[in-house]
């Protein structure tokens, strides 16, 4: 078993996170509250569209590299639930950052958003009426606390157990 991640793994990992995070605090921050009449809310949907749609495809080429690369040992705690809540989140994490992408395409998709943020289409006046805009929200806040959970996490095994878990995740000799 080799002791680190695959080094494709390990830059997608912290690239990714940079991202989700990013787009996360951007979606609550600069999207949510701001009017859709608001000139400035097209400038944020490029960002967040674009940015989004490179998200979707490098989490499909990181978990295809996952289940094709050796991993390490997974971590133990000495608590056996607490393992199956490690790896139960690791799983959920891709699963809702593909339920994001799926359910932003689908939002943009049913409301038009493409034809208004990309070329000179009406932007909708509200996104509340769409499905996948209650799905994109319920599933971010669902993201948020299990993207603060990994990190509570890690930091618990840095710091507390000092087991080198993080070691896992940086470059270096397999």
């Amino acid at each position: 078993m080799p002791q680190r991640y695959h080094p494709v793994l390990v830059v997608l990992h912290w690239l990714l996170a940079a991202f989700l995070i990013g787009l996360l605090i951007a979606g609550t921050v600069l999207l949510a509250p701001v009017p859709n009449d608001d000139p400035a809310k097209l400038l944020s949907f490029r960002l967040h569209m674009g940015l989004g749609l490179l998200t979707f495809f490098l989490m499909v080429l990181r978990l295809a590299v996952r289940l094709t690369t050796r991993t390490p040992s997974p971590a133990v705690t000495g608590n056996a639930a607490l393992d199956r809540l490690a790896r139960a989140n690791h799983w959920a994490l891709y699963l809702l950052a593909f339920v994001m992408a799926g359910s932003g395409i689908a939002m943009a998709r049913a409301s038009g958003l493409p034809d208004a943020v990309f070329g000179d289409g009406p932007m909708p006046p509200d996104f509340a009426d769409y499905t996948a805009r209650r799905v994109h929200g319920l599933a971010s806040r669902l993201f948020m606390a299990l993207i603060a959970l990994h990190i509570a996490a890690a930091l618990w095994h840095h710091f507390i157990r000092r087991d080198g878990i993080l070691a896992r995740m940086r470059l270096g000799p397999r």
